[in-house]
């Protein structure tokens, strides 16, 4: 089993074809080549994190989620509606969470932190949200998992842990002197 994990998909969306200059005619070509570039990577036994903005029409998502591999759990954007996520079919619908995989913490949220949940005991940050628009900061255990940022496609536990090995952790506050 593969851990895997994305964001910002918003399937059904038009106008994020326009706002995230995504290489696709239609909105139908991007959900389409969006549903094909997950299952090329997400088998039916691995476990998907998608942090939200799944998609923009809920009357389809359901459908959506029917079509791509993996358990999926929704870590909410603001594009989600509570209500219709739980009804979806995720394994599991939340504003934010924390996990493990292999002993590596993990902090999931839509949205970009600055310190997070044992940041300053080397645990990640992974958001969307920002359709790779937020610089990197290399100094930040933190990473931009949204599909503008990614290929399109769900990175892996293993590609993320390749690039948090280039960065370095540097406190921005007290919690990460010695005393």
């Amino acid at each position: 089993m593969t851990v895997w994990f994305t964001a910002d998909t918003h399937f059904g969306h038009r106008n994020i074809l326009i706002h995230s200059n995504r290489p696709w005619s239609c909105v139908e070509d991007m959900d389409e080549a969006l549903i094909a570039r997950w299952n090329d990577r997400v088998k039916r036994g691995d476990h998907v994190w998608h942090l939200g903005d799944f998609t923009w029409y809920p009357p389809r998502t359901t459908e959506y989620l029917a079509r791509l591999n993996g358990e999926v759990h929704l870590v909410m954007g603001n594009h989600d509606r509570m209500g219709v996520m739980k009804r979806a079919g995720f394994v599991t619908v939340e504003q934010l969470r924390r996990i493990q995989v292999e002993d590596q913490d993990i902090v999931l949220c839509h949205y970009a932190m600055r310190v997070w949940q044992k940041s300053h005991y080397g645990a990640w940050m992974l958001y969307g949200h920002s359709h790779g628009t937020l610089p990197d900061n290399p100094d930040a255990l933190s990473i931009d998992v949204g599909v503008d940022a990614r290929n399109y496609a769900p990175i892996s536990f293993e590609e993320v842990r390749e690039i948090m090995k280039t960065k370095r952790f540097a406190p921005v506050d007290h919690h990460g002197e010695e005393d």
